[in-house]
């Protein structure tokens, strides 16, 4: 089509930039100039290959090698007049695959055609970054093909750091300059309909793969645009991974279940990074196929299985400062569209009063998430976003609602190891005056921590015996689980020393 390998696609057109060479001469000139100085190279890398294996990972992060400002000059030259040699609606056609070779092609006859002295590694990185600007998101493509990472921030063109195994560290990916970061921020966030520049400096958006983008832009960000992505794994997380992973135990993963089969109002509370989204995720798993359930979220990110969902996301307003959708539009809106089960990404605001409302009027099993460091935290934020949206309710009138609304808070946190622990499945039970009362059902006690400073823990049971919402349970056939689920946890293994 545009490059070499047109010629040997059946019935491919071949289009090459103004005198390049014929396809088969091409191979050869590229050689020519670059091949003397790299020659003995492979010849001296022999006897390194021992190191490569533990030090693979870092490498990967460390992708980038050195790169001045010639590389980046010579870059845009050849980026230049690839984009005047290719006809990127043709481009448009082709899967990733073949257009990666195309412009591989390309690239090649231009670096020949202009007798550019590179090493073979030079042009490997120079044709990938070529690669990455034109299909993808430049400089980050490396860092989203990894599955390990957890989330990505770019702090300015010049550093990037990322999250993984729960630690953060610096990595070598950097940027030409703060104008092509900002080309990359408008290009993802351009994809669901919305924008960032000097106007409306803020934006949330998502990457195809339900991925969480957020954007800060020049003037708010005083160093460059700030770039956050929060991965969403691939294969998505389930709760008998979770127990793998030492997150809960069987029981406290059989206690999950029951609580999100049963139908119960679950408020799943945690900090930043402590795996809200993901444990949701999780527990929507376990509702029944035949239930119609609702979605709303700032930027979308749950991925339900289930044959019947509606998926809502809300709109921030244009350039205007009109047609707004706020999260309160979209779970009031619910309320229209028969739900059985309405789940709500993130709670933040006076959606909560709403929210309440629909699982007080008939919508048993709805779900949330809140950022709270404590069950008990979690309601007493529910009570200051009603009261911040403008409801002049008494507090008592706030909490006897939150009491008939919410049956289970699930507590997630992140620890200081980097580990990521339930450590509390607490009950609403009811009022004791004006004071909301809790009860915990499973717990998770730290023990100590080992050598290597990992953290050393227990999830138990309480010693409950008939927790609240065991009537419930036994309503769906399940109490006899939750019984053989609460007696396993209290066994000695599971109980703190």
């Amino acid at each position: 089509m545009f490059g070499r390998r047109g010629s040997s696609s059946s019935g491919t057109q071949t289009l090459r930039p103004a005198g390049a060479p014929a396809p088969d001469s091409a191979p050869a000139e590229v050689s020519s100039a670059p091949e003397p100085a790299p020659a003995p190279a492979p010849a001296k890398a022999e006897p390194a290959p021992a190191a490569p294996p533990p030090a693979s990972e870092p490498a990967q992060a460390q992708a980038p090698r050195k790169k001045n400002t010639e590389y980046y000059e010579t870059k845009a030259q050849i980026f230049n007049a690839l984009v005047e040699a290719i006809d990127l609606s043709q481009l448009a056609r082709l899967d990733a695959e073949d257009a990666r070779d195309e412009i591989r092609d390309v690239v090649n006859d231009i670096i020949a055609l202009k007798n550019v002295v590179m090493s073979i590694s030079e042009q490997e990185d120079l044709l990938e970054d070529i690669c990455n600007d034109v299909l993808g998101y430049g400089p980050l493509e490396p860092l989203l093909a990894r599955d390990d990472i957890a989330d990505i921030m770019v702090n300015g063109a010049a550093t990037t750091y990322i999250e993984t195994q729960g630690k953060v560290e610096q990595t070598g990916v950097t940027f030409r300059d703060n104008a092509q970061l900002m080309n990359i921020c408008q290009r993802i966030v351009s994809q669901v309909g919305r924008r960032v520049d000097d106007s409306s400096p803020i934006c949330d958006a998502r990457l195809p793969d339900g991925s969480r983008v957020n954007v800060i832009a020049p003037p708010l960000a005083i160093d460059g645009p700030a770039l956050t992505i929060r991965k969403f794994k691939r294969d998505k997380l389930t709760l008998d991974q979770l127990t793998k992973f030492g997150s809960i135990t069987p029981e406290g993963s059989t206690l999950l279940q029951i609580i999100g089969r049963s139908r119960c109002n679950v408020l799943i509370s945690g900090g930043t990074g402590s795996g809200k989204t993901t444990l949701l995720n999780c527990l929507t798993a376990y509702i029944e196929n035949t239930e119609r359930i609702i979605t709303c979220e700032d930027s979308a990110e749950l991925q339900l299985q289930q044959p019947h969902v509606v998926r809502l996301e809300t709109r921030p307003p244009n350039l205007e400062g009109e047609g707004e959708i706020t999260m309160r539009d979209l779970v009031k809106n619910c309320l229209r569209m028969r739900p059985e089960r309405i789940i709500v990404g993130e709670v933040r605001g006076p959606e909560a009063f709403d929210l309440l409302q629909a699982m007080n009027t008939g919508h048993d099993g709805s779900m949330g998430t809140l950022h709270a460091n404590s069950p008990r935290e979690a309601l007493s934020r529910l009570e200051s976003m009603i009261t911040m949206g403008g409801f002049s309710l008494p507090s008592r009138t706030l909490r006897e609602m939150i009491v008939s609304s919410i049956d289970v808070v699930v507590q997630a946190a992140r620890l200081r190891d980097g580990s990521r622990r339930i450590t509390h499945i607490t009950e609403v039970m009811g009022m004791e005056g004006d004071i909301i009362t809790t009860q915990d059902v499973f717990l998770y006690d730290i023990v100590g921590e080992d050598p290597n400073g990992n953290i050393i823990g227990r999830h138990r049971s309480t010693g409950i015996g008939r927790p609240k919402f065991w009537e419930r349970a036994r309503y769906f056939g399940e109490e006899a689980r939750l019984a053989q689920a609460l007696d396993a946890a209290e066994m000695p293994e599971y109980v703190a020393e």
